[in-house]
């Protein structure tokens, strides 16, 4: 399978399998100096990892994080940085049954049909959102590459659950309160709403989508090529690589489709010697460069495909209609989960430019 690395000159490759031994990460390019541990990157997986409440899949993993290559006495060297996550609460028997009957929602049919059958199925395989943990152990490092050098910060929450919506932005103060439930919303009474829902959906066998909203602050000017190469390509790109995720979108998005140009432009201003705009619908970008505004986008993710409900199939050997109930442990709404992934799929990215525009030495002193 190809296209499992991004990024030019801070390079990431995913590897693993959801039921296979392990999954990993491989970092190229991070500079060398940067101080790190494992616990750095422990943090942000922890924020990610299955079986932390009842609004989350009941899969136990503890996704202990080994870097194996590219640190030295608590530092960076330059050399590619390797870590691993062992796969452990596996339950493949709850696959066997569905070699031949494509999952409703899932990677399944295209797959099996791309591959000849020969891709690892089990658990989603290569395109499971486990996966998203190897996202996360690269990210934690750009992340923290960004914030040491640059004072870049990054941070992601959940906005919406089903038809339960925050109505506004969150601040940078009410940042401190999105890990404070376990929704990941910032705002308690709103959280607390969408918990009900999903918990209503897990309970019926189904479940439900959601968004999540991400802010990254003190962008410099200028991040990001013109036409290809340009910041929201790449983030999109990037986003679109978590599973479930279905839209996303920059600025006023989708809304700012219905608003006249008087009212969607952001006019200038200058604050403190600087330039800036009175308002911020572009989301931070304008011709594919950051504009130094906050950068905002929101990632809309479908509801998770795994039900506990009867769903029509077809048994591909047989070419005939049947139907199944989806086994296992599942994400009654993969959105809780989601802001740690969204955080580190933005700073891979970020990283990626700021190293491309020379604004990160090769070496951290």
């Amino acid at each position: 399978m190809s296209s499992s690395s991004i990024g030019q000159r801070y390079v990431f490759t995913s590897f693993g399998e959801s039921h296979g031994r392990c999954i990993g990460a491989v970092v190229d390019g991070c500079p060398a100096g940067l101080e790190l541990e494992e616990k750095d990157i422990q943090q942000m997986l922890d924020l990610r990892k299955p079986g932390q409440s009842i609004v989350t899949t009941q899969r136990k993993e503890e996704d202990k994080v080994e870097i194996l290559s590219g640190v030295f006495h608590g530092y960076t060297t330059g050399a590619p940085i390797t870590m691993i996550v062992w796969n452990q609460d596996k339950r493949s028997g709850d696959y066997e049954n569905l070699i031949l009957k494509p999952r409703p929602g899932h990677s399944d049919y295209p797959a099996y049909v791309k591959y000849k059958g020969l891709n690892d199925f089990r658990g989603g395989g290569r395109f499971s959102g486990r996966l998203t943990a190897t996202f996360v152990m690269a990210g934690a490092i750009a992340r923290k590459l960004l914030s040491q050098t640059l004072g870049i910060d990054t941070y992601s929450y959940t906005c919406q659950v089903g038809k339960v919506s925050m109505k506004e932005n969150a601040t940078s103060k009410m940042k401190k309160s999105i890990y404070n439930n376990d929704v990941r919303c910032p705002d308690p009474k709103i959280a607390e709403k969408m918990r009900a829902v999903i918990l209503g959906a897990r309970r019926s066998g189904d479940s439900v989508g959601g968004i999540i909203e991400s802010i990254t602050t003190n962008l410099p000017v200028g991040l990001g090529e013109p036409i290809f190469g340009s910041l929201e390509s790449d983030l999109s790109k990037a986003l679109f690589s978590i599973p479930a995720v279905k839209g996303v979108e920059f600025g006023s998005g989708f809304y700012g489709s219905t608003l006249h140009g008087s009212k969607n432009n952001d006019e200038y201003m200058m604050r403190d010697g600087k330039v800036v705009t009175k308002t911020n619908n572009a989301g931070g970008i304008l011709g594919g460069l950051s504009t130094g505004m906050p950068l905002v986008l929101r990632v809309a993710f479908k509801p998770a495909s795994s039900i506990a409900k009867e769903q029509r199939t077809v048994d591909i050997k047989a070419k005939k209609p049947t139907t199944l109930i989806v086994q296992g442990r599942h994400d009654p709404c993969v959105v809780p989960r989601a802001p740690p992934v969204v955080d580190s799929l933005v700073s891979i990215v970020l990283a990626d430019h700021a190293l491309r525009a020379g604004l990160i030495p090769p070496v951290i002193r």
